[in-house]
């Protein structure tokens, strides 16, 4: 058991050394390996990887979304973005239909086999965050969310606000 005051620690990392920065750096590449483990595993066997989880995900988070608000969402190019709907349309996990009032538009919805693969991959980021949430405590994971909410680019932080205003 640790006998360092968590207050005491974390006054010492408000003047953060290369070394502390560093640690905190290769902390966040191994969390996010094993965060992504289970859902690569799953895509791997679909012939899919993390773009399609994406995609996914911010579909089933804004059902009718527009392709260009998916783009502005995941910051890759139309061409990339386009291969990967694709292939989701293609293997029936999503569903493109042209706008109402403006035809040049298409809204994305997941399909009900779409939205059971959203499910089993999130159910696994789930169980992890949980798990983690509950052994750091409710502090730290606030602490955890305002350092996330931190190192977004200002273009990026309006979808999150959104998406995080909505809730569920």
């Amino acid at each position: 058991m640790s006998t360092t005051d968590p207050a005491r620690e974390g006054e010492s990392l408000l003047f953060l050394t290369d070394e502390q920065l560093r640690k905190g750096i290769e902390a966040m590449f191994f969390a996010y390996r094993g965060f992504t483990a289970d859902p690569d595993r799953i895509l791997a066997e679909l012939g899919m990887g993390r773009a399609h989880h994406r995609a996914l995900h911010f579909i089933h988070r804004s059902p009718g979304t527009t392709v260009n608000n998916l783009l502005s969402i995941l910051g890759v190019t139309k061409q990339s973005l386009n291969r990967v709907l694709r292939s989701l349309v293609e293997d029936g996990l999503v569903q493109s239909k042209v706008g109402d009032r403006d035809r040049r538009e298409r809204h994305l919805q997941l399909t009900p086999e779409g939205r059971a693969l959203e499910q089993q991959l999130s159910n696994a980021q789930r169980e992890r965050m949980r798990s983690a949430y509950r052994a750091a405590g409710p502090a730290a994971v606030a602490g955890f969310r305002q350092v996330l909410e931190a190192m977004m680019d200002d273009d990026v932080r309006p979808y999150y606000e959104a998406l995080r205003d909505r809730g569920g």
